[in-house]
């Protein structure tokens, strides 16, 4: 039996996620226009990078529906997913860019750069989600939630490798090395990296409650 990359039920929501991005990419283009600067040409390429991680988590989660997941393939899938998850909640930390150029208002700049991040957390909660449901058809229920809460912490950790010391995650091919070295000296040495822990633990708190309302919203309506 062929499976469907996405199946029609959840249609829907793939369009309604379409008509975001669309809306989102013609305010920053309004604003481009209006300000004459491709400053924040940034987001949707962020957007790009957020999608990749559910792109593999539905194909993974497609594949193990007939194979086993220590196949070669679905382990190659769920080591690109949780390498790319981060992307998604990094998006958080695009705030930081807005800026009051040349420009409508920096409140229009607000409106469109938290549209764009909410797209961005929407891609990296849905993959975390389709993750988790694997986990726990598989795993005791508290050992599924232990492996999630640990996750998110990584992600946490690895949002502040990408807003501070400026890694990515292509960079784990391009020089494993260097982000090796830099993550063993975060972790060796936190005390010269004073917002390491703040951050981490920041990012790791708030991607966690809000994953934990997403998850008892979704069981809610599922049990309703």
């Amino acid at each position: 039996m062929k499976l469907r990359f996405i199946e029609r039920k959840h249609y829907p929501v793939v369009i309604s996620l379409c008509i975001a991005l669309v809306i989102c990419l013609a305010m920053i283009s309004i604003n481009a226009i209006t300000s004459k600067s491709t400053y924040y040409f940034y987001l949707p390429y962020n957007v790009f990078l957020a999608f990749i991680s559910p792109f593999f988590a539905i194909i993974l989660a497609n594949k193990l529906k007939t194979q086993p997941w220590l196949k070669t393939s679905n382990l190659i899938l769920t080591f690109l997913l949780l390498v790319f998850l981060p992307n998604s909640f990094y998006m958080i930390t695009d705030l930081i860019h807005v800026q009051d150029i040349i420009s409508i208002d920096v409140l229009y700049n607000i409106i469109f750069t938290n549209l764009a991040i909410f797209i961005g957390l929407v891609a990296g909660f849905a993959s975390l989600y389709i993750f988790h449901v694997e986990v726990l058809k598989r795993m005791y229920y508290k050992y599924a939630h232990m492996i999630i809460a640990v996750l998110i912490i990584v992600v946490s950790f690895a949002i502040y490798l990408g807003r501070y010391l400026r890694w990515n995650s292509w960079d784990i091919v391009l020089n494993p090395s260097g982000i090796l070295f830099d993550t063993s000296d975060t972790l060796i040495h936190p005390s010269i990296h004073p917002s390491f822990l703040p951050i981490m633990f920041a990012f790791s708190f708030t991607i966690g409650a809000m994953y934990l309302v997403i998850w008892q919203f979704i069981k809610y309506f599922k049990n309703k």
